[in-house]
């Protein structure tokens, strides 16, 4: 029975940890804000290839569904200001593929902060579903319009990678 115990102690630690992104959703303020900027930094610092940047964003996207809505159990509310994860991943679609250059990130940090807060159709739709959907889909689709608006910018102005 300990065993169990300890097992299901450790899970929930787990949980907690990725959840909150290693406590930034325990901030009192801005707890999104500052999981979006851990999405920049962590496109800026660990990733040379878009491969391999996108491979981590798909794996962070995956795991992004169970742990929110585990999440929002353990935090007994619904879409937990402490569940951030969905932040960092929304932030980590905003970057694909674009060029790792200053005005590119700070625009791609910018338009999701604002599409996250806007929660155009169908974000706004999406953050309704149950559980990790709800928590996690708004966060993917302001993402998504962000990604797309930059790369159409980015066309547009004929820049390169």
């Amino acid at each position: 029975m300990g065993k169990q115990k300890t097992y299901k102690n450790f899970l929930k630690v787990t949980v907690i940890l990725l959840s909150t992104l290693f406590g930034i959703g325990y901030l009192p303020i801005l707890g999104g804000t500052f999981a979006s900027l851990a999405g920049v930094f962590t496109f800026i610092l660990f990733f040379k290839s878009n491969l391999s940047f996108f491979l981590f964003t798909l794996i962070t996207i995956f795991i992004s569904f169970p742990l929110s809505s585990w999440g929002e159990r353990i935090f007994e509310k619904k879409d937990a200001k402490e569940i951030v994860i969905d932040d960092f991943s929304g932030m980590l679609i905003s970057l694909l593929f674009l060029p790792k250059k200053g005005p590119f990130i700070f625009l791609a940090f910018l338009l999701f902060r604002l599409f996250d807060f806007l929660k155009i159709y169908p974000a706004n739709k999406l953050e309704k579903l149950k559980g990790g959907f709800g928590i996690v889909g708004d966060d993917l689709c302001a993402g998504i319009y962000t990604n797309i608006f930059l790369h159409v910018f980015k066309f547009i102005l004929k820049i390169s990678s």
